[in-house]
């Protein structure tokens, strides 16, 4: 049954609080109109993933069938798909601190040229000619201590591995090392061309884990089939990251670093998070499949019980589903997966750390002894520095811009003959469904008309089951009517033509002005940070800028299916929002013209979708609208050259149109 067919139910079960907010019920003074209309549609597209939990495999079989694309897709998710290259590491040992039972190497590697990972490396002495211990590498959470590098914070976890028979290292990340990168992107520093580059901090953590494993197989003192992960908060999400793609690792333990969409999305606790938390979730996943990834190896997951960051409610939903999982490769699925919980906040307990040693005991030597932790002095962090002085920090060091070139963007060229320009159209729609508009119904559906008022012509439209929009219809055109024109709102006074699209409003058009969501009087609060709804959505595998174009593709089908003497349909819209216009129209078939008035150029600038540059960026977009027509106002006509040459092999030059 198509959603608008329900939707009697769902305006008076689901859509009843809204519309009587919309139409008369005193609001919350705290709250925006859109707050509890965009929370609505959150949690809807949660609990619709949330139904799959390791992509519907139902036996051992059918995820052994599933699972190398299941690894290639989380690896895309984080930027690392296709694998980059594995450069020479040009390892360097900086110094040695020397103690009783123990040494600590001070150095640094390079994952990528230019991006260091500094590094203390934990190593037993007394070693035997040939000998090959069990190694651990433990990643950090979030402990600032400046210049020194968060691994000095946990510099006993390495300790304690050394001591008891482990090479151990401990590696800086990129926000808080001694060479200090960005982790908070999205979160509070408003570059949300992250998404639209495919580029989340997250990624490069998984690779340093992964450069970081290669260094400690490359040395003499390691057995390579005995590896550990682990590390709480953000290294518990490291942890997570690194053992689901690298296959090396033989036992995991995630501690207070990892749970379900429904925690962060429903829950708000993504508000708690930076972006290393997260991949961007493109494939829609229910993140159980992460976790399925490190399956069927030895897995511990570790929290505290009054972790508000990491609550528990979340915990004990995964540890339900992981058990269930387990149980498709053991009988016995606590032999290789087990849940610990320790009383206490959101902390490296000392309880947490002894559950963690002896579950890597367990399964790395097969002791399976209660351990104890001793009270041992530690280094100064200065002493653990790998740079001691700020004048011998590398010059060529590129971790503060790292997001600039981490992930490989598309380099699209005009086809070179017209023969070639059908191929070049199908092959760049096919890229932008299975990897920017993954799960995206062709076409969307039409909207649904819930409210209607034909005095002032404002339309209230249901896009999808729980989204509604605004939509206002201005006073018919005297003469002949010569399109329906969709014009699209965004700041402007609701149901007024904004000036920006007098230029490209006839008296023969029939105008109908859309605020899609989030704009006009259904916008939602934006706070700097957490930037909870922006956030969110890309948790869902969507972002603000690709649900907007859902919106304009329901609403250009519904005028579509019921125009008066089928006229033509056209979309005009300025700088972000007429991007948008144009990839509703890229998708809806029906969208005969495109009005772009001072569009942005490049998907760095908006809109932003998911990876949409690892695709294309805005002017081989334009070049999917051939042949119909594109008019661009008060834009330069260079950075469209690539627009016109597609156009040109289209065999539509005059289809594309610059009006100054």
């Amino acid at each position: 049954m198509r959603w608008w067919l329900r939707m009697g139910i769902v305006s008076v079960a689901g859509m009843g609080g809204i519309l009587a907010a919309l139409f008369g019920q005193k609001p919350d003074p705290k709250e925006l109109p859109g707050d509890a209309l965009i929370y609505r549609w959150l949690v809807h597209e949660t609990t619709k993933l949330s139904e799959h939990p390791f992509a519907d495999a139902r036996s051992r079989e059918d995820w052994e069938r599933k699972r190398q694309q299941l690894h290639e897709q989380f690896l895309y998710m984080l930027g690392l798909w296709p694998m980059p290259e594995k450069t020479p590491l040009q390892a360097r040992i900086t110094g040695v601190l020397e103690r009783d039972l123990f040494r600590v190497e001070k150095l640094h590697f390079q994952s990528r040229p230019g991006l260091y990972v500094t590094a203390n490396l934990y190593i037993p002495k007394n070693i035997k000619s040939g000998e090959k211990l069990p190694a651990v590498l433990y990643v950090c959470g979030h402990s600032n201590r400046g210049r020194d590098g968060n691994k000095t914070a946990f510099q006993h976890h390495g300790i304690w591995f050394a001591t008891h028979g482990y090479v151990c290292m401990i590696i800086d990340t990129l926000q808080l090392g001694e060479i200090a990168g960005i982790h908070h992107g999205t979160y509070r520093e408003g570059r949300w061309w992250w998404y639209s580059a495919g580029y989340t901090p997250a990624g490069v953590e998984c690779w340093n884990g992964i450069r970081a494993l290669d260094y400690l197989c490359s040395r003499p003192e390691v057995d390579p089939e005995r590896i550990a992960v682990t590390g709480i908060s953000g290294g518990g999400a490291y942890t997570t990251w690194i053992s689901a793609a690298d296959e090396r690792v033989k036992v995991a333990v995630p501690a207070s670093g990892f749970s379900d969409l429904r925690t962060h999305v429903v829950d708000r606790v993504i508000n708690g998070h930076c972006d290393c938390m997260f991949p961007h979730n493109v494939y829609r996943w229910d993140f159980s499949t992460i976790l399925g990834l490190i399956a069927p190896r030895a897995l511990l997951f570790l929290n505290s019980s009054n972790d508000t960051i990491f609550p528990m409610p979340g915990n004990e939903r995964l540890r339900f589903q992981m058990h269930q999982f387990y149980g498709l490769f053991y009988p016995q699925p606590q032999s290789h997966f087990e849940f610990g919980v320790v009383p206490g906040p959101h902390q490296d307990h000392p309880e947490l750390r002894l559950l963690a040693y002896r579950w890597i005991n367990r399964h790395l030597k097969k002791d399976p002894r209660p351990v104890q932790e001793p009270e041992v002095p530690l280094f100064s962090g200065k002493e653990l520095r790998v740079f001691p002085e700020d004048s011998d920090l590398p010059g060529d060091a590129m971790n503060r811009r790292i997001d600039e070139v981490f992930v490989t963007r598309a380099q699209v060229k005009a086809p070179e003959k017209p023969a070639d320009w059908p191929t070049w159209h199908a092959h760049l729609l096919e890229q932008l469904r299975e990897r920017v508009f993954t799960d995206w119904p062709h076409p969307v559906p039409a909207a649904a008309v819930i409210k209607e008022n034909k005095d002032t012509g404002e339309l209230i439209l249901g896009t999808d089951e729980t989204m509604v929009v605004i939509a206002h219809r201005l006073p018919a055109p005297k003469k002949a009517k010569r399109q329906v024109l969709v014009v699209l709102e965004s700041q402007d006074e609701e149901g007024k033509l904004p000036a920006w699209a007098k230029r490209c409003v006839t008296a023969e058009d029939e105008v109908v002005l859309l605020s899609p969501r989030g704009c006009g009087r259904l916008a939602w609060t934006k706070r700097n940070p957490p930037n909870f709804v922006e956030r969110a959505h890309a948790l869902l595998g969507r972002t603000v800028d690709q649900m907007r174009v859902w919106d304009i593709q329901a609403v250009a089908r519904w005028l579509h299916e019921n125009a008066e003497d089928s006229l033509p349909l056209a979309v005009a819209g300025r700088g972000v929002m007429g991007v948008n216009a144009a990839y509703a129209a890229i998708w809806e078939g029906a969208i005969s013209q495109i009005l772009l008035v001072e569009p942005t150029t490049s998907h760095v600038q908006g809109p932003h979708y998911l990876g949409v540059l690892r695709v294309l960026d805005v002017a081989a977009a334009r070049g999917l609208l051939a042949p119909r027509t594109v008019v661009i106002y008060g834009a330069p006509e260079e950075p469209f050259q690539l627009t016109r040459q597609v156009y040109e092999m289209a065999s539509a030059k005059d289809r594309l149109r610059f009006v100054k």
